[in-house]
């Protein structure tokens, strides 16, 4: 210790350091007392204003803060509105307007609130409670990466059971008015300055009138119901009744919110809870936005892919997909799905999964389809449940897009109709009895919730969900368990403190295997690659003559003698974005045999990936259109069998030295060229492998420049599995295949 010179002998004096000499950036916390059921609970917070101020003056955020909504256009003529930051939405133009009659000069600043109970510890049952804030004058993709640190920990409310209240209705009243009477206390000083304005320092230094005002609550079902003090079961944004949540389309107004102020505010009145039964609110002692400015909370409360989405309404579906297709039957074709760089494998099926989480919740919505094509129904049964899986699973895509535009958004409501004009499917089977379900209701409300807050992944709880590590399970571990929110909020100041001082193809360098046998790449238990010699000659002549009639590459290609028999091999092509993603592996492709130990033991599967390729522009020719002249760029899919390079003795030998081929190659095997338009109930096309005139199959080499990426078939089933099929052999085995159009969400886009 004393050779490193430092500062600070123990955790004690480094401690006091942070806390004494490195600057603070946000709000120190505070602990007050809130008495519920006579009993008192501390409620640890930060002054709201205060950590607005600190989001809004971060010198780090200066160059991206908004100031003012804004309205963006597709086109010259502004007919296809796009939506996307928040600043986009029209809640922000709304706001502005009213605020400016009573004020003008106004700089709005958009307060985003989110809360979930956590459980800290994996036994014991010991739970955090943080509420969270940011504005919507910071980007999105700012607020949901913690590392920018564009949310702040602004409170953690009691946990407490009120065990001691024994009546189960008074302890969940209470519960609620203890919820609400933190939030109030939280809130401290949002009126105020929502109403008058306060001033304001950007990062920049530029001083502004400033009015924080509540605009959107991002929390799970649960949340929702508590902050809106309406009741489970119904919906907490409209006057939907709970035996009608099931109902297409919603023709029920939004909740009258004025109405229900007036119920609440009522308190003390003899017939109070008459007045707020009749309003269909619970009988709360002050909610928190009773009398906040220019709040609507029913039209704050927006959507959430996470929980109502994807854990929510695809949970649902997975479990009625089980029923229709018969779990044994389900596992059996997930396991022998074939393999690819963004589809996580499920080896063991999904019928049996428990507690899982969104993201594998994402995973099996891409292969989800495939699973229910010939299934012994009758095609009519079938056709309608492969279209109402397909509406909401498309619905579940669009809703992930960072930008809407009008015709998106129609997209969006027309694949929600997909899905409850085919509904009566799972009725018919007798697995629903009703589609009454708050959060399958909630769909209804995504197009307005974007419109007024922009895309969805402005408010996803999913943003919380990783917060939850580092505002409340990281903190708890710091602490000694006892007394340990006091402990928590210190680990977090000092650790904030901490925190503030201080498109591309890519190979590798080396091969997978510096010297396979042509034998070995033509063998069926090897790369499979059987007619490798005669498309590599192919390639070469046609490299070499690029305008040589078709007719005569094959007699020229005879004429080839390779001057090797073994060639540097890749197993592995790679996609980066350096500029955008960095070093993140965006995609890849396999290509590569299966490996036997010294034991005898197979230690790898074999793995031959399908690709997208692009075929040359001068191959389909140019067309004209409106005086301009366009290349149609067409693509086919094809199975790479192995990638390699010409060593530097066939590159003498074979070409020009002022004519060099790439650096990389790819034998493939193509499939059949794309129908005019993909099948009507699935939405994907119908892909079959491509054969020559003898039976063998269409194959050529190429450079690996022309791949685009890879891509995902689901193959023909048949009535049952056959037993023989698995995610090794069923690219060999099955003849037909569709094209997923959900691999990931690029994937989707593209072939929407």
């Amino acid at each position: 210790m004393e050779r490193l010179d430092l500062s600070f002998k123990n955790t004690t004096q480094l401690n006091d350091i942070i806390d004494k000499k490195l600057p603070s950036l946000r709000p120190e916390f505070i602990s007050e007392e809130i008495v519920i059921a006579n009993r008192s609970f501390d409620v640890y917070r930060r002054d709201i204003i205060a950590c607005v101020r600190a989001l809004y003056g971060d010198p780090k955020h200066n160059e991206y803060l908004c100031f003012a909504p804004e309205r963006h256009y597709a086109d010259e003529d502004k007919t296809q509105r796009l939506y996307h930051d928040f600043h986009t939405g029209r809640w922000w133009w709304d706001t502005q307007k009213a605020v400016e009659e009573k004020t003008p000069g106004a700089t709005i600043i958009p307060v985003i609130l989110s809360s979930d109970k956590t459980q800290v510890t994996l036994f014991r049952n010991k739970t955090a409670y943080p509420v969270y804030l940011t504005i919507g004058n910071l980007p999105k993709d700012i607020r949901r990466k913690p590392s920018r640190m564009g949310q702040v920990l602004v409170a953690y409310i009691p946990t407490t059971k009120l065990e001691h209240i024994k009546n189960k209705e008074s302890r969940r009243r209470s519960m609620c008015n203890l919820f609400h009477a933190c939030m109030r206390c939280i809130l401290t000083g949002l009126k105020e300055a929502g109403i008058s304005g306060v001033v304001m320092r950007s990062g920049d230094g530029v001083a502004r009138r400033c009015h924080p005002i509540f605009a959107a609550y991002v929390g799970d079902y649960p949340e929702q119901v508590l902050v809106t003090c309406t009741y489970v079961g119904e919906s907490p944004v409209c006057e939907c009744p709970p035996d009608a949540l099931g109902e297409y389309p919603c023709a029920h107004n939004p909740r009258n919110f004025q109405a229900a102020v007036e119920a609440l505010s009522s308190i003390g009145a003899p017939d109070w809870g008459t007045r707020c039964a009749n309003a269909n609110i619970k009988p709360v002692q002050h909610p928190f936005w009773e009398d906040l400015p220019y709040v609507d909370v029913f039209c704050s409360i927006t959507p959430d892919i996470l929980h109502q989405l994807l854990q929510g309404v695809v949970k649902h579906l997975i479990g009625w997909i089980t029923e229709a297709v018969g779990a044994d039957e389900l596992d059996a074709r997930v396991r022998r799905l074939p393999l690819n760089h963004a589809i996580r494998p499920f080896l063991k099926g999904i019928s049996s999964l428990s507690r899982v989480s969104g993201m594998e919740h994402k995973q099996i919505c891409s292969f989800l389809l495939s699973v229910i094509g010939d299934l012994p129904h009758t095609s009519a049964i079938t056709h309608s449940l492969m279209r109402a899986t397909r509406g909401i699973i498309d619905f579940t895509y669009l809703s992930r897009y960072p930008v809407h535009s009008v015709e998106t958004l129609k997209e969006l409501e027309a694949c929600l109709a997909e899905f409850h004009n085919n509904k009566h499917v799972f009725l018919d089977l007798g697995i629903r009895e009703n589609f009454d379900i708050p959060k399958l209701h909630f769909l209804n409300h995504y197009v307005r919730a974007i419109k007024l807050y922009g895309t969805a992944d402005n408010y996803n709880t999913e943003a919380t969900e990783r917060l939850h590590i580092d505002f409340a399970k990281d903190a708890y571990r710091a602490t000694n368990r006892k007394d340990e929110f006091k402990q928590m909020t210190k680990w977090l100041e000092r650790r904030e403190k901490i925190i503030a001082f201080g498109h591309y193809i890519k190979m590798t360098k080396q091969p997978s295997e510096k010297s396979v046998l042509l034998d070995a790449i033509e063998s069926p238990s090897g790369y499979g690659a059987t007619l490798f010699t005669v498309a590599l000659a192919r390639f070469i002549v046609q490299f070499r003559n690029p305008t040589l009639p078709h007719a005569r590459v094959d007699e020229a290609a005879h004429n080839i003698v390779l001057p090797f028999r073994r060639l540097p091999v890749f197993h592995h092509i790679k996609f980066v974005n350096t500029k955008f993603f960095g070093s993140e592996t965006l995609d890849s492709i396999h290509a590569y045999p299966r490996a036997i130990g010294k034991t005898g033991k197979i230690t790898r599967l074999s793995r031959f990936d399908t690709a997208m390729i692009r075929v040359r522009p001068a191959v389909v020719g140019a067309h004209k259109f409106d005086g301009m002249v366009f290349f149609l760029i067409v693509y086919g899919v094809g199975r790479v069998r192995v990638v390699f390079s010409i060593p530097p003795r066939g590159l003498e030998t074979l070409f020009p030295i002022n004519m060099q081929p790439p650096a990389h190659l790819a034998y493939v095997e193509w499939f059949s060229t794309f129908a005019a338009r993909p099948e009507a109930a699935s939405g994907m096309y119908r892909l079959k492998r491509q054969l020559a005139g003898d039976g063998s199959p269409l194959v050529s080499v190429l450079p690996v420049s022309v791949i685009q990426s890879s891509v995902h078939l689901f193959p023909k089933w048949g009535r049952t599995v056959p037993v023989d099929w698995t995610n090794e052999n069923v690219l060999d085995r099955s003849s037909t295949f569709s094209l997923s159009n959900y691999k990931d969400q690029s994937t989707f886009f593209m072939y929407h």
